[in-house]
């Protein structure tokens, strides 16, 4: 059982299982890729423009801004002022709020993103819940050396990856104005405190 699994329990009956064999952040770099193919296969209960798809139950409201590849499931809302981009899949049920940007990133059924938050390059699990203004960074540029580094059950992960926020696991609720910095593993049922900060890159 790979650690995304672990996380999400609605991982294996995603459409993305059965092309990535790695973990969460080997998802990231073909997302946009995968969900451009995952598109065609859908069916009439899409309203289908190009390389985005959006189910006719779905809501995307006036001033709201999303680019393909993208792919919006049933019962979403997509709220004015939101920016969705770089290759995105939202399961059902989902919502991104006023002012919120989703770059590259899975949202698993009822994930929610409040208001004026950033999620980059991550994988959301199910009834996960960002509180207005908290953030998901995806990149180090403070770093001269960016590439992902974890610290997960007492050992460190390690990939080429160089933009990967967080797999964020299902029912996890992050607080207002917290910050997930980049390259994070939230277990199932995580809360993050307000004004908190999860950084698991190791020190040394």
């Amino acid at each position: 059982m790979n650690i995304v699994d672990a996380h999400i329990a609605a991982w294996r009956r995603s459409p993305f299982a059965e092309w990535v064999t790695g973990e969460a952040w080997d998802v990231i770099p073909d997302l946009a890729g995968m969900v451009a193919r995952f598109l065609k296969t859908l069916d009439a209960d899409y309203e289908i423009e190009g390389d985005i798809a959006v189910h006719r139950s779905t809501k995307v409201e006036p001033g709201a801004v999303i680019k393909g590849p993208l792919i919006v499931g049933p019962n979403c809302l997509i709220a004015m002022g939101s920016l969705i981009r770089g290759g995105c899949w939202l399961e059902s049920d989902c919502i991104v709020g006023p002012g919120a940007e989703l770059k590259t990133t899975i949202m698993f059924q009822g994930a929610k993103l409040a208001h004026f938050n950033f999620v980059g390059d991550s994988v959301l699990g199910r009834d996960v819940n960002l509180e207005a203004g908290s953030i998901i960074a995806n990149y180090r540029n403070e770093l001269a050396d960016p590439r992902l580094r974890i610290s997960y059950n007492s050992k460190t992960l390690e990939a080429d990856t160089l933009k990967f926020g967080a797999l964020v696991g299902d029912g996890c609720r992050i607080g207002a104005n917290a910050v997930v910095a980049p390259g994070a593993i939230l277990a199932p049922g995580t809360v993050v405190s307000r004004l908190g900060l999860i950084d698991q890159r190791p020190t040394s």
